[in-house]
Order: structure tokens, then C-alpha cells, then sequence
């Protein structure tokens, strides 16, 4: 439990917003992310997102004084609620979180970004971030293990879970179009500045959802399944400007300049404000990508 002692006299409205979170764990920091907001005149509630998993309710924020405080079931992990508690002062975020399996990880936050920009952008001719040959121009997300992504007759492949695939240079606003293909019940994703998922998965016949193919996870639901069975090849166009994203998926508008509210789990970090790179999810199944390109703005 943190036991704080705080003079500021702050109000509801201090908190309320959204907020970008770095959380130590044992291996490292891990980028979250959570968002406040009024609903009626008293009462607070939000969202949160962990380093992985998808954006969770929180059915009540408590804040007095300048002391945050919420509790949520699990989701995937552990068995136990995750409690969190901070302190606000001088405009950051800083506490613990008591998390579903038992681990208490310190964290910090500030303000999200609003990211505006203006919508009218004059784009560059398309560059290709994959030559088709081999893995230049990429990185593994994790190098102290192996590599399993592969190149095969200009297909970039993923034949096994393990690492992700990450750009290494990096990206602000951009239109990228990308070609995918994964066997029946497989699963991937393609991070947009690493930190936005767009899910790639066997969701063909389904009712669309935040969480399956073409949403952006756990927050952005498509306005239809545009999904094609397992094994056929799939297309990609998704615009992102600020925090504007559009999604075409199969010649079909499916998500149209939408804002994405925050980052998605198993981000790269949490630094939304800066540029990041494209990443390609390869820790869940096999998949193929190929003709991977990208426009800027001029």
C-alpha cells in the first residue's frame, strides 16, 4: 500500500485526461498507458492498458488530494486484481501497481499528447521498406534471442512464434500499404510508431470487433468483417496523421479518420510523442508479408 502525505488541493478535473505511463518491472520498462474521465458530475472512470493485453474498464477512478486510486480484475494474467495508486504533482503521475500475479512495480506518467495536425498533407511517392531480398533495414525486437523471421521468394516470413520485426528507422505521419497471408486460426499485428496495433487475424465470417482483424486492439472497432478466408493473400492502406488513422483492408474502408486514443499492448514504449518505427508481431503465429510500403509527407 502507498502512504502518501500531500498538500496540493487539487479537483477532479486534474486528473482527468489522458496519461502515458513507464512501469518498472524486472526485465525492464514497460510503456502503459491510462485515461480518466468524468461520467456525470461526481463520479470518475477510465480505461487502462498494460504492457500487453487490450484496454480494460475501470468502473470507478478515486481521486482526492491529489491520490489516485482504482482497482480491475485480471485479464490474462494471474488471478488476483490489479491495484494501482499514485500521486499527482505538478502535473505528473508517479505511484505503484500491485499488479494480477503479485508483482508491485513502481511507475511514472505524464500527459499524453493532443498530437494535432492538420489533415492536409501532400504525400511523397511510395518507398519500399522491404527489398525482398533479405532483412536489411530491419531489426529483431529482442536480440538476445533468435531471429526466426525469414525472406523466400520476396516473401517476408514469420514460420514460428518468437521476436518481432521493427524498422529501423523511424516514422511520424505516413500512408503504408502491406501485403499479409496466415494459415487458418493464426494471429499478428502491425504497430504503427510501434505503439498502435492494427490486428492481422483469422477472423474470417466473424462480426468485427476492436480486437480482431483490422481494429485497432482493443479500441478501434471496424465497420465491417472485410477479413478474406485463411490463406489468401491480404492488403492493407492505412493512413496515420497525428492521431488520425484510416484503415482500408481488402479495397474496403473499414476504420475511416478515426482517432486513436492511446497506445495498445505490447507497445514498444509510451513516448508518444515522438516518432517509431513500423513493427511486425511475430510472438503469436506464422505469417507472411510482403510489398511493404510507405509515403511521407513532402
Amino acid at each position: 500500500m502507498l502512504i502518501v502525505m500531500s498538500v496540493n488541493i487539487l479537483v477532479s478535473q486534474d486528473i482527468v485526461g489522458k496519461w502515458d505511463l513507464d512501469v518498472e518491472m524486472d526485465n525492464g520498462i514497460f510503456p502503459s498507458w491510462l485515461e480518466v474521465k468524468k461520467s456525470g458530475t461526481k463520479a470518475l472512470v477510465g480505461y487502462f492498458v498494460a504492457h500487453n493485453g487490450s484496454a480494460r474498464p475501470i468502473s470507478e477512478v478515486f481521486f482526492h488530494n491529489g491520490i489516485i486510486d482504482f482497482s480491475i480484475p485480471p485479464q490474462f494474467d494471474g488471478l488476483n486484481d490489479l491495484h494501482f495508486q499514485g500521486v499527482l504533482n505538478q502535473g505528473k503521475l508517479n505511484g505503484v501497481i500491485l499488479d494480477s500475479q503479485g508483482g508491485f512495480n513502481k511507475f511514472s506518467g505524464v500527459r499524453a499528447p493532443k498530437l494535432i495536425r492538420s489533415m492536409n498533407v501532400n504525400w511523397g511517392n511510395p518507398i519500399s521498406l522491404f527489398n525482398g531480398n533479405n532483412l536489411k533495414g530491419w531489426k529483431s525486437s529482442d536480440l538476445k534471442m533468435k531471429n526466426q523471421w525469414t525472406v523466400k521468394k520476396g516473401v517476408l516470413l514469420n514460420p514460428e512464434s518468437g521476436v518481432n520485426l521493427i524498422t529501423e528507422e523511424k516514422f511520424e505521419d505516413f500512408k503504408l500499404s502491406i501485403e499479409f497471408r496466415y494459415p487458418k486460426g493464426s494471429n499478428s499485428g502491425i504497430y504503427l510508431r510501434g505503439r498502435y496495433e492494427v490486428q492481422v487475424e483469422d477472423n474470417y465470417g466473424l462480426e468485427p470487433e476492436s480486437t480482431l482483424f483490422g481494429g485497432i486492439y482493443g479500441f478501434l472497432k471496424p465497420n465491417q468483417m472485410a477479413a478474406k478466408p485463411a490463406g489468401e493473400w491480404q492488403r492493407y492502406e492505412i493512413t496515420l496523421i497525428g492521431r488520425r488513422v484510416s484503415v482500408i483492408a481488402n479495397g474496403k474502408k473499414i476504420i475511416n479518420d478515426q482517432i486513436i486514443p492511446g497506445i495498445t499492448g505490447g507497445a514498444l514504449d509510451s513516448k508518444e510523442g515522438m516518432p517509431g518505427p513500423i513493427m511486425l508481431q511475430g510472438d503469436h503465429g506464422i505469417v507472411e508479408y510482403r510489398n511493404i510500403k510507405i509515403q511521407l509527407p513532402n
